[in-house]
């Protein structure tokens, strides 16, 4: 009896698995033989799943708890075995131990740019790559799809192939969805929900689920970046001509400091005013909802010119500003009533605050502070 004693004590009496991993999705419960006592326990913790399988054949799955191994509790076992009136000697079969907690983190990315066709910009190419998460929902199918005889199974062996999937998906998913390419970014949560939606089927036929899919950016072709931040820049100005006379009328004390500046500045003024002008005709139609004033044409006539005035600085000629830059020219004390304009039609230059088309540019100047 001490003989049989000692050899059933070297069978196993505990089945269990403790994971101090962070990617292992299936683990084969290790003994030589494969065998395991009658009565033995078998505890199958949170987030875990147990997988009997015999002869290559998957008999019992047990989810979590402590379970007494015996033809109770291996139904499908014992009727493999043919076990019609108990056992009570050991008996062989492999325990595969399934972690059924997320696997989170998981990267993905397309394999190569995304052609989709926007109704704004064309056909644009883009990439977008993001994370996922698994988790093992079916083990028998698992275990029968993907692990096999594998003794530890981790994501590491299976990410290429989600990997794979997921990027391929997407290339059908971005064009279906609808979204402008200039809205993908502000969109990404509904992507990942449309993603998801699409790829779960084939993952689930591996006996995962996919639980999450992030989109965590997308790349847009350099182009079509700086087609935005031009468009941006251009709304943000406002009105191209009266912005560029503005800032060149703003130069105009920094070149009076300087000697032989100030007659180049007259010549960059009238530059700067031209080309801000046609600027301006030409953006008017890029942008929607950006418009310039325009004069009506009365009885076919042609509408008459602006106010245009040449303002003399330091004994230079610069000039002409229109109503607008005067204006600001006066509030920041460029212009003054004792500054001498001129314009055609004058027989010769006369201080500022003779001429009646200033009288509402200096109404709108308020006076000097008095002193404290």
């Amino acid at each position: 009896m001490a003989l049989w004693d000692k050899l059933k004590g070297e069978f196993i009496d505990i089945v269990q698995w403790l994971d101090d991993t962070n990617d292992t999705l299936v683990y084969r419960f290790e003994r030589y033989g494969n065998e395991i006592k009658y009565n033995a326990k078998l505890v199958v913790r949170e987030g875990q799943m147990a997988a009997f399988i015999n002869e290559g054949q998957l008999a019992d799955v047990f989810k979590p708890g402590t379970y007494t191994l015996s033809t109770q509790n291996l139904p499908i076992l014992a009727t493999l075995k043919g076990w019609k009136y108990g056992f009570e000697s050991p008996f062989k079969a492999e325990v595969y131990f399934c972690s059924t907690r997320q696997f989170t983190n998981l990267k993905w990315g397309t394999p190569g740019p995304v052609t989709m066709r926007d109704p704004e910009f064309g056909a644009v190419r883009v990439t977008a790559f993001g994370l996922y998460s698994i988790r093992v929902k079916d083990p028998s199918v698992f275990i029968r799809e993907i692990v096999g005889t594998d003794g530890t199974f981790t994501t590491e062996q299976i990410e290429d192939n989600l990997r794979g999937k997921i990027g391929s998906r997407i290339k059908e998913v971005m064009p279906d969805a609808g979204i402008p390419v200039i809205d993908l970014e502000s969109k990404v949560i509904q992507l990942g929900e449309t993603l998801k939606t699409r790829i779960a089927p084939a993952i689930e036929a591996l006996g995962l689920e996919l639980t999450e899919v992030q989109v965590q950016d997308v790349g847009l072709p350099e182009e079509v970046e700086r087609a935005i931040d031009k468009a941006g820049a251009m709304r943000a100005i406002g009105n191209m001509q009266v912005y560029t006379q503005y800032e060149t009328a703003s130069s105009i004390n920094d070149a009076a400091n300087n000697p032989g500046g100030l007659a180049a500045a007259g010549v960059g003024v009238g530059m700067g005013f031209g080309m801000g002008g046609q600027m301006a005709g030409a953006m008017g139609g890029m942008f929607p909802g950006q418009s310039q004033p325009q004069q009506p044409v009365i009885g076919g006539a042609a509408p008459p010119p602006l106010l245009q005035l040449f303002v003399a600085v330091n004994g230079q000629q610069t000039g002409p500003f229109d109503l607008a830059v005067l204006q600001q020219m006066a509030r920041s004390g460029q212009l003054t009533r004792d500054s001498l304009v001129w314009k055609q039609g004058m027989a010769a230059w006369a201080a500022a605050g003779q001429v009646p088309d200033l009288t509402a540019v200096f109404e709108a100047v308020p006076p000097p502070v008095p002193p404290a």
